[in-house]
């Protein structure tokens, strides 16, 4: 089955990650990959660099430029995980959050993709 991680984070606190972060990341991401359990994952640009796209009723499309103001957190990246369960799925999402260590406070959505090709039955 197929998961998607996304990751919530605040933009107003303007945390980078720094070089030990992301060479320890890149170590996770590689192993995870390379056992199949990780099949894509990136983050995202800032939501000041977004636009949403809305379907009003009547069939009207509007267009907001972002940032998103009215929001405290954004999706800032994602992973799709491929796991036996939702608890499999969960558990590498801890090892994600794990691996930030304790200067982070960041969430993450866990949600299954739905759809026979992703091992899900109508």
């Amino acid at each position: 089955m197929r998961f998607l991680s996304m990751i919530r984070i605040d933009e107003s606190r303007g945390q980078a990650p720094s070089e030990t972060l992301m060479a320890d990341m890149g170590r996770l991401i590689d192993e995870l990959t390379r056992s199949g359990q990780l099949v894509s994952t990136a983050g995202l640009r800032p939501s000041a660099e977004g636009v949403r796209v809305r379907l009003q009723r009547g069939g009207r499309l509007a267009t907001t430029d972002g940032p998103f103001t009215e929001a405290k957190e954004v999706i800032g990246g994602y992973a799709i995980l491929e796991a036996a369960s939702m608890a499999e799925a969960v558990e590498l999402t801890r090892r994600f959050l794990r691996v930030h260590g304790d200067d982070w406070d960041l969430e993450c959505e866990v949600r299954q993709l739905d759809g026979p090709e992703f091992g899900c039955q109508p």
